[in-house]
């Protein structure tokens, strides 16, 4: 018998169909009943639906001997153990390209904001300051500006697609250099960092790219640098960045993702040169029903040909070295 495993929450449309569908269970969050539903049930999973917030690690795994997919909603998949899963022949996927123009829409949203202090401006207005303390201090234009993209994927195109009818000057740092990129390649980070007057961060999270926006990245970018990052929160080193906020290191970040979502550092909330968003970037009505939609297509792929639409990319690489 076939059995469908939720872990974690999703997103109501989902999990309905998911129940609606395939009858699936939802793998439980108290400890004890967590454990007593897989001592009865583990052995009989064969899907789990889970999404890029929560994913299935290695312990969960070994409690599903029967596993052979792990359908994920979202683009990120970090919180999942690929590695894990790709020892025990677990097939794994995820949901990109119906994400990639919102979040790259929110990217560019970020960088006006906190480079023209839009937020700040409005919080000014609204506290009555314009009639008694004169008009709002000068801000950075954005239109001719120096960007750099921090992981020239997908979503790290789009957003240098979009910035070019800015007039912005792009330039990029990838794992690899991007064949056919027309925008100028920086050797690392930090090289991008020190060449810009803003740096968009779109690079996919998990623990090769944790802090590779560290302190020196940061420093490098300067008293007069911007940062956005649309990526995850454990990419950028969140603690030197709220030090270098404070000393005045940094001009500005426009932030979507934090290291402890939900929890966003007192400092950050006290800033005026900070625009925060609550993990928000693809969260339009139309893109989270195309993520629902491909998250159940995958399913049923999976579950009647055992061949996933949209797979991981080290599924995909390790497919063509085979």
């Amino acid at each position: 018998m076939t059995r469908v495993l939720q872990v974690g929450a999703l997103k109501p449309a989902l999990a309905e169909q998911l129940v609606a569908t395939y009858d699936a269970d939802v793998l439980p969050t108290d400890d004890a009943e967590r454990d007593a539903y897989l001592a009865e049930h583990g052995e009989q999973v064969t899907a789990v639906v889970t999404s890029g917030r929560f994913g299935v690690d290695r312990a969960l795994m070994e409690r599903l001997p029967g596993l052979t997919a792990i359908v994920s909603f979202g683009v990120g998949y970090d919180t999942t153990d690929v590695a894990a899963a790709m020892e025990r022949g677990v097939a794994v996927s995820h949901t990109p390209d119906v994400l990639t123009d919102c979040v790259a829409d929110t990217a560019v949203g970020l960088a006006i904001d906190v480079m023209r202090g839009l937020p700040a401006a409005d919080r000014y207005v609204r506290r009555g300051a314009w009639p008694t303390d004169g008009d709002y201090p000068l801000t950075r234009r954005i239109s001719g500006a120096r960007v750099g993209i921090l992981g020239l994927g997908r979503i790290g195109l789009a957003i240098a697609k979009r910035l070019e009818g800015f007039g912005c000057d792009i330039s990029y740092h990838s794992r690899h250099r991007v064949d056919g990129s027309p925008y100028d390649y920086a050797p690392t980070p930090v090289a991008l960092a020190e060449a810009v007057d803003l740096l968009v961060v779109a690079t996919s999270g998990g623990p090769a790219s944790t802090h590779l926006v560290d302190r020196d990245v940061l420093e490098a970018l300067g008293s007069d640098g911007y940062l956005v990052n649309v990526a995850r929160g454990s990419v950028v080193d969140e603690n030197a960045l709220v030090d270098l906020l404070l000393s005045g290191g940094l001009a500005g970040a426009g932030l979507d993702v934090f290291a402890d979502e939900p929890h966003v550092p007192q400092a950050l909330l006290d800033l005026d040169n900070v625009v925060l968003l609550p993990h928000l970037a693809s969260g339009t009505v139309e893109t989270r029903a195309a993520m629902v939609r491909l998250t159940l297509d995958n399913l049923e792929s999976w579950l009647a040909r055992q061949e996933l639409l949209t797979p991981v990319p080290e599924l995909l690489a390790s497919s063509a070295r085979g």
